[in-house]
């Protein structure tokens, strides 16, 4: 019996994610799935994050509480800030900015990499069709592998996972095709910073994913505000 390298992949439930996870599949790997309970302000992403585990026949999936939202600091994890609809501006960092979020995870990610004996961490974030985030881009990647090589006894054998952002550089009209092509079931995914029973199609990922899949020509699987907006 021939065994799959493994790979870890932070799933949150999105579209992003949950095409890492697919192209990671496609790559040849078996994939853990790391999910957190980080005090965002509703379930769905989580529930979403386990449909699509299921999906894409994701035998292992870890979900843990790592409660960031107790000191506040974003509209993502308290309540009382108020979520941006207004629309996406690229230039300022918004609200929904939740601080130290991807470092966490993916500290946690390389503890899990490290004890399981895993090669590489599939991460969905993205450096162009994005909410101006500073943890998302190029060189925080990079300064992040530097630190993974020195801060662990996998990196000092010259055995730390690989960080791999496969969306890092493409627009999220790319990350849909990907997404179809590799079968992942899209409609199940969810990204509305709301968690109400529909997307809400008017928060800055709701229009970011609406306008692209429309652009993909898939408006069916966009929110009715969407269609309305972008077609």
């Amino acid at each position: 019996m021939i065994h799959k390298p493994l790979a870890v992949v932070l799933l949150s439930g999105g579209l992003d994610s949950a095409t890492s996870a697919a192209i990671a599949i496609d790559q040849g790997y078996e994939v853990i799935a790391l999910s957190l309970r980080y005090g965002q302000r509703h379930q769905r992403e989580l529930n979403a994050a386990q449909t699509i585990a299921q999906a894409l026949n994701i035998s292992k999936h870890y979900i843990i509480d790592v409660n960031i939202a107790q000191w506040g600091g974003s509209s993502l994890t308290d309540s009382s800030l108020s979520l941006p609809q207004s629309g996406v501006d690229t230039t300022v960092i918004p609200s929904t900015y939740v601080p130290g979020r991807n470092t966490v995870f993916i500290a946690l990610a390389l503890s899990l990499a490290e004890a399981k004996g895993a090669q590489a961490i599939y991460l969905g974030i993205n450096a162009v069709d994005y909410s101006g985030y500073p943890d998302c881009r190029p060189d925080y990647l990079q300064a992040y592998q530097t630190l993974a090589n020195l801060s662990s006894k996998a990196g000092l054998e010259g055995k730390a996972p690989l960080l791999t952002a496969p969306l890092i550089t493409k627009t999220k009209v790319d990350i849909i095709k990907d997404a179809i092509k590799l079968g992942v079931p899209i409609a199940k995914t969810w990204s509305c910073y709301q968690g109400k029973p529909e997307p809400c199609g008017l928060c800055d990922s709701c229009r970011i994913r609406d306008r692209a899949l429309i652009e993909a020509g898939y408006p069916e699987l966009a929110t009715v505000k969407g269609r309305e907006f972008y077609e």
